[in-house]
């Protein structure tokens, strides 16, 4: 729990989407950033893409169409919270290149971190058996496998999760926060 008395006025939102195969590591560190920014005071939301299909997006499926249409209203969502002086952590693959640059016209303070594990790594990771099922043709349409992923061209943070540890990560994206004026820097770092 954090302490109300430390509660910071912010001038504005932004929003801080994550992307990156399964596995690689994205709602991990943004549950990292997502704490460490609680406890600094600040009003932070987390749209979860797991949580959000299963609640906002529940009909949609996993056709491009619709993972598309997924991270559209993410990123709706996302926006409103962010115009309100939230800081919204997105936490979803997003696949495609196209609709996340969609989302960053439509987001007027967007931060994106590309959030780096190969392949391997993240089926090594799987706790989930996801990479298994759909080498076995269980499950279609899976990232990484049967379906592309289009690595960000200039994210604003790129966090290499097989060489770093999670807090390094978090404190990349807490970094850039604090450099485009989101955060105040902190004393200590974490």
């Amino acid at each position: 729990m954090y302490d109300k008395s430390r509660m910071r006025q912010q001038e504005c939102g932004v929003t801080v989407w994550f992307t990156g195969l399964s596995g690689a590591g994205k709602t991990t560190i943004c549950q990292f950033v997502e704490k460490e920014l609680r406890i600094q005071g600040y009003r932070v939301e987390v749209l979860d893409g797991d949580a959000v299909r299963q609640n906002l997006c529940k009909g949609l499926g996993f056709s491009k169409e619709d993972r598309v249409e997924n991270i559209r209203r993410i990123g709706f969502v996302a926006q409103l919270l962010a115009r309100n002086n939230v800081i919204v952590l997105v936490s979803a693959i997003s696949p495609y290149r196209q609709i996340r640059e969609e989302v960053r016209q439509i987001t007027p303070f967007f931060i994106e971190v590309y959030v780096n594990a190969s392949l391997e790594v993240c089926e090594q990771r799987d706790v989930k058996g996801l990479y298994k099922k759909a080498r076995a043709g269980e499950i279609k349409h899976f990232t990484g496998i049967d379906d592309p992923y289009e690595i960000p061209l200039c994210p604003e943070v790129e966090c290499k999760t097989n060489e770093e540890s999670v807090a390094q990560s978090a404190t990349k994206v807490l970094k850039k926060l604090e450099e485009l004026g989101y955060i105040v820097a902190r004393m200590n770092d974490l």
